[in-house]
């Protein structure tokens, strides 16, 4: 299983676009063309552009920065990956071309999108799917290459304090072929707004609902454990001490072990085409707004091979914007990115599984409603 594809030589290239100016996106606006790849558009973007949010994105985003100005070259696209829920807030201040966002807007946000819309209101659309992984640091298990199998009860249990040891019996019957030590159990989650969180816990809510009663939320809901800032931030803390365990983007997992997930009777490795059968196993939801694909994921999924942790990332957009040339870009943007070429370069950047037929032609549908008149 291929756990880390990223490809740094990609963010070395993207990361001197990064230095560019946020400030230079600033009002929102709309875009011009109904293909799906930038290569068939009639004049190239130019200018500076910036949007924020989702750090799960980050690898994939400075992907497309790169693939994006190999046909757009007097483009300036700067990303920071700061969180779902800071992203968010930054594009409704009107200070950003796009949000990156791994929750789906709320009611009141897209209320308050019609501040910074030149007309109507945003709308997001999915561009990236990856599962979200369950990551521990346990010595002589994870340093051997071994997964250790969970089921939603217990993965639930872990995160809320109840289980604090590798070797308790909930554990040790899902694995008897492991040789689990008497270790603490160190929970490590995000300290910061996160649509990652909020993804990681409605599977809890779903899947294990007499185990985790909290509200759902971007932020993360009792004392347990250890807080971090972004996804960077958790799998850094993680790799640091034996005993850890937390949640990222799959793209990010390096070398730390996996929590092989129970779904029916069997338990189901992390990967990206497992993370893909879960969507197709799933369906949109009834959401305010227009033009908005937004995935009810079906965290009790039964299909075979179906890995049910996972995130669906959104990005967020104007149907217009108050300035023509910040319009074009986003509608260059979203075509490139949710194209195949777009999907093939954060598949090799970032271990993303491709987005599913079923949810192409409803995407294409909502970047042409993007003006650029």
């Amino acid at each position: 299983m291929n756990k880390n594809l990223i490809v740094r030589s990609l963010a070395a290239v993207s990361g001197l676009a990064m230095l560019a100016s946020l400030a230079a996106c600033g009002d929102n606006v709309a875009a011009t063309t109904d293909s799906t790849s930038t290569k068939d558009l009639s004049s190239q973007i130019s200018g500076d552009y910036a949007g924020a949010g989702a750090s799960s994105q980050q690898a994939a985003v400075e992907a497309w920065i790169a693939g994006f100005k190999g046909s757009n070259p007097d483009a300036k696209i700067a990303y920071n990956p700061s969180g779902s829920g800071a992203g968010v807030t930054t594009f409704l201040q009107g200070a950003t071309a796009w949000a990156g966002s791994d929750k789906a807007l709320a009611d009141d946000e897209v209320e308050q999108s019609k501040n910074v819309c030149a007309k109507g209101t945003a709308f997001d659309v999915p561009v990236y799917v990856s599962p979200i992984a369950v990551v521990f640091n346990l010595k002589g298990v994870s340093d051997q290459g071994e997964h250790v199998n969970m089921d939603a009860s217990t993965i639930a249990k872990i995160f809320d304090g109840k289980i604090t040891k590798w070797n308790d019996a909930a554990i040790k019957s899902q694995n008897p072929k492991l040789n689990l030590p008497d270790t603490d159990i160190t929970v490590v989650h995000r300290s910061d707004k996160s649509g990652t969180t909020q993804n990681f816990v409605s599977y809890f809510k779903d899947a294990a609902p007499n185990d985790w009663t909290y509200d759902l939320s971007e932020n993360w809901p009792n004392e347990v454990g250890q807080g971090a800032k972004g996804t960077s931030g958790v799998i850094n803390t993680v790799k640091q001490a034996d005993g850890t365990i937390g949640y990222a983007d799959f793209s990010q997992i390096g070398e730390l072990g996996t929590v092989a997930v129970k779904v029916g009777s069997k338990y189901t490795e992390i990967s990206a085409d497992a993370g893909s059968k879960v969507i197709e196993d799933s369906e949109l939801a009834d959401v305010k707004g227009e033009h908005r694909v937004v995935v009810n994921i079906n965290h009790k999924t039964e299909a075979d091979g179906a890995y049910p942790i996972v995130l669906v990332s959104y990005d967020i957009v104007c149907p217009a914007y108050k300035d023509t040339k910040t319009a074009e870009f986003a509608k260059s943007w979203l075509s490139y990115v949710t194209s195949d070429e777009g999907q093939k370069t954060a598949q090799q950047a970032a271990g993303t599984a491709p987005l599913p037929s079923t949810l192409t032609s409803k995407i294409a549908d909502s970047i042409k409603a993007i003006s650029t008149k």
